[in-house]
């Protein structure tokens, strides 16, 4: 088995990939298969959150590319910029994780949330793509930085 321990900063060359959906990379310790069939168990700090494009590797282990897997999601979007606002606070206060792109909010596909959304005036698109969040306001996410003086 593949023992991957440690995140690397640049975008070095990577020799094999690991497509995880974002629930798996939530999570900072777990067993996987890489996409060409290899086991590797990863094994990262605490609190770790891989996105995209994140390089892992470890003493003796290839250097292996994270990818978002595709999942399904619902995409809303609006006819202007205060009903996406509006929508963009009213899923915030469920506290979800939410993606925010340009003229559109993303989020796990769950009935509930896409109904409240309808009611606010969004257009809900159901569909299968990569789903990448926000970090959080006081989460600094990986790639995140923000000094406070």
């Amino acid at each position: 088995m593949i023992e991957l321990t440690e995140r690397y900063d640049d975008a070095r060359s990577a020799e094999a990939v690991l497509t995880l959906p974002f629930e798996t990379r939530q999570k900072s310790r777990f067993r996987a298969t890489l996409d060409d069939g290899r086991d590797a168990g990863v094994h990262l700090p605490r609190g770790s959150l891989l996105r995209d494009g994140d390089r892992l590797g470890g003493d003796g282990a290839p250097v292996v590319r994270v990818a978002a897997a595709a999942e399904a999601v619902s995409t809303v979007t609006a006819g202007d910029p205060t009903t996406l606002a509006r929508g963009a606070y009213h899923l915030g206060n469920r506290h979800v994780p939410l993606q925010v792109g340009e003229g559109w909010l993303r989020y796990r596909r769950d009935h509930v949330l896409d109904a409240m959304a309808a009611g606010l005036g969004l257009a809900v698109h159901h569909e299968s793509a990569p789903f990448e969040p926000e970090a959080g306001a006081y989460g600094h996410g990986h790639g995140h930085h923000h000094d406070h003086a």
